[in-house]
């Protein structure tokens, strides 16, 4: 069926800002916790898809380096349900050839969450089909920094010229250099802000605001996202007649 609809171009890298799993679980009166458990299994089904479509690369933004403001027990359950998942899933998608990644600062997260993470790296690291990227602690404008940080040391030892440095060099230092840059980035909810995602990553992505929550984006909501991507014009600064050519 997917085969059937999606006859057009499939994007290599999809990402999503997943939103409204709180505002999902107060419109049925369960507790916001409620909302980020029904979410991870729109997390399940949409990597499925994703990996079945052709998709190389989903990118979730999971939890940002400003969340940390939430109340300190969502925050927690938060991390514990972080932690429950990625142990209970990573055996499933090692099975299904996925590959789980994550960008963000890692460290800063409890350690037994890390742990989780990094073993579920471990496990799946050799894997070839979709890359899973759970952004994780992660703020763009906090990356962006410790790039110019990293060049900037590079710089001073004498391994970079200052003329050396432009675009190419910049997008290598940043934690997503192993991935093309987006051509699809879904925030869900019906906001329409970036929330410090991939600034730089996402200045060419086609971007696709859907008012469905989190918890009820599934197959359905994705086939008609990439569709609607599929009928855009990408012309990065050209004009339609130089695109047709």
């Amino acid at each position: 069926m997917k085969e059937n609809i999606l006859g057009g171009y499939i994007p290599k890298h999809i990402a999503i800002i997943m939103d409204g799993n709180g505002r999902w679980a107060k419109e049925r009166s369960l507790p916001r916790v409620a909302g980020h458990k029904e979410g991870v299994n729109s997390v399940r089904e949409i990597t499925r898809v994703s990996g079945e479509i052709g998709v190389k690369h989903l990118t979730l933004y999971t939890f940002s380096t400003e969340n940390w403001r939430r109340p300190k027990t969502e925050v927690s359950a938060l991390m514990t349900l972080l932690l429950k998942t990625i142990s209970a899933e990573v055996r499933e998608l090692h099975k299904n050839n996925v590959r789980f990644t994550a960008i963000g600062d890692l460290k800063k997260l409890p350690k037994p969450t890390q742990k989780g993470i990094f073993d579920g790296i471990e496990i799946t690291k050799n894997n070839t089909g979709l890359n899973l990227c759970l952004a994780l602690n992660y703020g763009s404008r906090q990356e962006m920094v410790a790039a110019v940080q990293a060049i900037a040391k590079k710089v001073k030892k004498g391994d970079l010229k200052l003329d050396e440095i432009d675009e190419t060099i910049f997008s290598n230092a940043l934690s997503t250099s192993d991935m093309p840059n987006p051509d699809l980035l879904i925030r869900t909810s019906g906001e329409c802000r970036l929330s410090n995602f991939l600034l730089w990553q996402c200045a060419y992505s086609e971007i696709l605001m859907t008012k469905t929550f989190w918890p009820a984006f599934r197959e359905d909501a994705l086939i008609e996202a990439i569709l609607e991507y599929q009928s855009r014009e990408r012309r990065f600064g050209k004009v339609s007649e130089q695109v047709d050519n």
